[in-house]
């Protein structure tokens, strides 16, 4: 049996720049024709050189020949990785027939500067201008020289605020960067390879800086929450092929000018002066005698690390459908999709004249902007034009949530081609794809994409429109699996970790935000609005939440390793603020927008308190630490049985009587078998009694359809999932939603518009039912002894009215794809595709099953077949 070697990966990134990590993990993916192909053993070279490595030589690193089949996180285990070293590698593998495969392709990472010494550079902004309150942006340009012979050109850039880097006059970095870390403590270096854009003879480096989240307003929580204005770092070495090394150092020696952005800030926009460019400022030719020198900062205290998130790019251009005419003289386009970014402009007019382009999410019922929602964001471009030909025009440091794009004093008439909707986000790679025989249901799924690529934006932001946009930590845990089913979210919620982690308490609690942008420094529960708390049940247990689903989705030890200690701070810090294993009643969010249903906080709370703690039980399994699993366990224990003295009735009801109350006992592990029993009965009639409608918030309705699948109750879940009564997640696509809505009454026909203060229409977290499409009704789940998909559970479960759904999803081990039917005369066809070296376990909803040659095993007392990977067909008949 032959095995092929693909998509050789370095810390999950092709071909990374200016790792830091000083053992990075390698990955790679088999492919073979044959069935139930394994690998048994593999072999690493890692070189210092390619030309080494193509003469099958590991001058860095050699593994020899290891008898193992493990595909991923493999550790290199070479010589110390040096600063700035550039390596090269690739595999082989041997089958079952113990034949080798051949070599991979070559694949390579950098390091970067990995020590602070080694940064010789300078922070360099430019003063403020004492007469205004929103600051210009500041551009930067640098000339300089290069001789003949380069070898390879090394940028190492970050910020403290947002930057664009351009060379020779084109951009060169992506959206954003360096993105939203805690800036007290770390700041993300990016590396650029530019050994293309720079050239023997002058070049010149242009730089723009924007305030962003550093010095620009962020959230509600005002502006300048970390500094008063930006500044810039950069570190470029040029190396020649004789060995010799020039540098150019962000310094005194660069110059700084205002240019023609007036101001730009991710929540009020930005003002845009044409007349005020600078033509070829970035260019090697440029007169800068009239250029300030920049203002050089004393120095940086935080943390100078390699970026872990994924660069925020434009991943999609958007045309608008439609056009009209407003009654003031306006002009507003529909996208036709809800959509985060921002739109370029094509206008043509006279030189001063000013083009005001505005976005909102929805229309008011006379057609005009719905702008109520936006509190004081203010999503506008003011354009003022310079008067040349067609001018062309899209903003650089802001971004908007809209469907609707009105332009206000365009000169002329605009058709469709005047605007281009561009979706920015970061660049997550679509991993899931489902689709089923009911176009309701494909609408939801579709929404809830859109609602992910519109709020994961450097952190998992609760909305892109109004002065919020922070990283709530209870939105991110309830829908981070759904998140990693629909996208590679393996490095965003990696670099989110840290976000969590920097901002944790002395205490152990973690923060409701994170970045925690002086939510707590500034004791925003005391002076704004008082229910506001450290440690809130559902959000703090996004600490412990997250890594274990990352280690479930992508078999991540190491990020349960790295924040051990940061989990069980807080589960200690949980512990130590209960009376006896009971979490207080102090005013917190609940299950935040629940309807109709006031879960008691206490409830909530000590379920959490257990739920983390049975998590961090499992972590300590998995990461070898007995003594801690059973100490952890055990307090697991504990806190279920004081759950239920506190809280549960003989009868099974539990306080509160809200679907979230039992939804949570009964996935969190917290019932007896008898009582167990007895809730899943007064959550169906709690369910019934509302007509077959949910009541669930934030932190329930993720748990609401797995609890009544996995209670025998899948006929309920099928009845909540297409409901269109309100409330219900098809009330909102029946009234036109494409995206996921904040609220489950947002808007409604008897209401309209619920309160502006808080009613965002782009909002994922009700869409975490995303889990259950993919894990219960498509079927694929991983096995939850053994992370990441190497040993996969395949178990669909048809009901409702569906009657089939294609679904796959893109493993670190390959594409992982279902496709099942439902027949007119009730026969269930199943067809599975797993990857090379992966396994799984298949289960059949129904009996007289043909198995495609695979014999049946009884497990969990239902029948099952194990498969290799390759392509199988199954066929049951579906119970009467």
């Amino acid at each position: 049996m032959t095995l092929r070697v693909t998509s050789c990966r370095t810390e999950y990134m092709h071909n990374p720049l200016g790792l830091d990590e000083r053992k990075p993990r390698l990955f790679w993916k088999l492919a073979s024709d044959e069935r139930s192909a394994v690998q048994i053993a593999y072999q690493v070279l890692v070189a210092r050189s390619e030309e080494q490595l193509n003469k099958d030589i590991g001058d860095a690193w050699d593994s020899g020949k290891v008898q193992s089949d493990q595909s991923t996180h493999i550790e290199y285990a070479g010589e110390p990785l040096e600063t700035e070293g550039c390596y090269y590698w690739k595999v082989r593998v041997w089958g079952a027939a113990d034949i080798a495969s051949d070599w991979s392709d070559p694949a390579l990472w950098t390091m970067g500067l990995l020590s602070r010494d080694e940064w010789k550079a300078l922070w360099i902004g430019r003063k403020s201008e004492s007469d205004l309150h929103m600051q210009p942006s500041p551009f930067f340009r640098k000339g300089f020289t290069v001789k003949v012979g380069v070898r390879r050109v090394t940028a190492y850039a970050t910020a403290l605020g947002v930057f664009e880097l351009r060379v020779n006059g084109a951009p060169i970095s992506a959206h954003f960067a360096p993105g939203w870390t805690d800036y007290d403590t770390r700041v993300q270096v990016t590396t650029f390879d530019l050994t293309e854009h720079i050239h023997p003879g002058d070049n010149a480096f242009g730089v723009i800086l924007g305030d962003g989240w550093y010095a620009g307003t962020v959230g509600f929580l005002g502006n300048k929450v970390y500094g008063e204005r930006p500044f810039f770092l950069m570190q470029v070495h040029i190396d020649y092929a004789d060995g010799t090394r020039d540098s150019v150092l962000t310094d005194a020696s660069w110059k700084t000018s205002r240019g023609p952005i007036v101001y730009s800030d991710m929540i009020l926009g930005e003002t845009y002066d044409a007349r005020l460019e600078k033509e070829e400022w970035d260019s090697p030719y440029y007169d800068d005698a009239d250029w300030e020198s920049p203002d050089v900062r004393p120095g940086y205290n935080g943390l100078l690390v390699a970026a872990v998130e994924p660069p925020i790019r434009i991943t999609e251009t958007m045309r608008p459908l439609t056009v009209r005419q407003t009654a003031a003289g306006t002009y507003i386009y529909d996208m036709g999709q809800n959509m985060v970014g921002w739109t370029e402009l094509r206008v043509k007019g006279e030189r001063g004249k000013k083009v005001t382009v505005s976005h909102a999410e929805m229309l008011n019922p006379d057609g005009t902007m719905y702008l109520d929602n936006l509190r004081v964001a203010v999503q506008q471009e003011n354009y003022i034009l310079k008067g040349k030909d067609v001018e062309v025009y899209e903003p650089r440091f802001t971004f908007h949530g809209f469907r609707y794009v009105e332009l206000i004093g365009y000169p002329g008439v605009p058709d469709l081609d005047s605007i281009v909707g561009k979706v920015v986000h970061s660049d997550t790679p679509v991993a899931g794809k489902l689709e089923t025989s009911d176009e309701r249901v494909n609408k939801l799924y579709a929404n809830i994409t859109w609602g992910q690529r519109g709020n994961f934006l450097s952190v998992p932001t609760d909305c892109p429109q109004r002065d919020e946009r922070l990283g709530w930590t209870g939105d991110a845990q309830i829908f981070a699996r759904t998140a990693a089913y629909n996208m590679d979210v393996s490095r965003f919620f990696s670099k989110f970790m840290w976000d969590m982690v920097d901002s944790q308490q002395p205490s152990g609690a973690f923060t409701d935000v994170a970045p925690d942008a002086g939510w707590i420094r500034h004791k925003m529960w005391n002076t704004r609005l008082n229910w506001f708390a450290p440690d809130n049940a559902g959000w703090g247990d996004a600490g412990v939440v997250i890594p274990w689903t990352l280690y479930l989705m992508y078999g991540d030890t190491r990020i349960l390793a790295t924040h051990y200690e940061a989990m069980v701070r807080w589960v200690h810090y949980l512990k130590a603020n209960t009376t006896d294993l009971v979490r207080p009643n102090y005013a917190n969010y609940g299950d935040w927008l629940s309807i109709e249903a006031d879960t008691p906080n206490e409830v909530l709370a000590t379920a959490y308190f257990a739920y983390s703690t049975k998590l961090l039980a499992q972590i300590a399994h998995v990461l070898g630490k007995s003594e801690d699993a059973a100490k952890y366990g055990s307090l697991f224990e504990d806190i279920a049985l004081a759950f239920r003295k506190a809280f549960v009735n003989e009868d099974g009801r539990i306080h509160g009587g809200t679907q979230t109350v039992y939804v949570l006992a009964l996935q969190f592990g917290l019932l007896t078998d008898t009582l167990r029993d007895q809730a899943v009965d007064h959550l169906v009639a709690d369910i019934h009694q509302r007509g077959d409608r949910l009541s669930t918030g934030f932190l329930g309705v993720g748990y609401l359809l797995p609890a009544l699948t996995e209670h025998g109750r899948l006929d309920v879940a099928y009845k909540l999932l297409t409901q269109e009564a309100f409330p219900s997640w098809m009330y909102s696509i029946k009234h036109g939603a494409t995206t996921i809505w904040e609220r489950w009454d947002g808007w409604t026909e008897e209401q309209g518009f619920q309160t502006p203060q808080m009613n965002s229409f782009n909002h994922y977290s009700l869409g975490s039912v995303g889990e259950w499409m993919f894990r219960y009704m498509a079927g694929i789940d991983t096995d939850m002894v053994e992370g990441g998909f190497r040993h996969s559970v395949i178990k669909p479960q048809p009901g409702g009215e569906l009657t089939h759904v294609t679904a796959s999803y893109e493993s670190l081990y390959g594409t992982i794809a279902i496709a099942w039917q439902v027949s007119d005369s009730g026969q269930f066809h199943l067809k599975v595709s797993l990857p090379a070296n992966t396994s799984a376990t298949v289960y059949l909803p129904g009996d007289q099953c043909q198995m495609d040659g695979i014999p049946a095993a009884k497990q969990d007392g239902q029948k099952s077949y194990r498969i290799g990977s390759g392509e199988y067909e199954f066929q049951c008949a579906m119970p009467k």
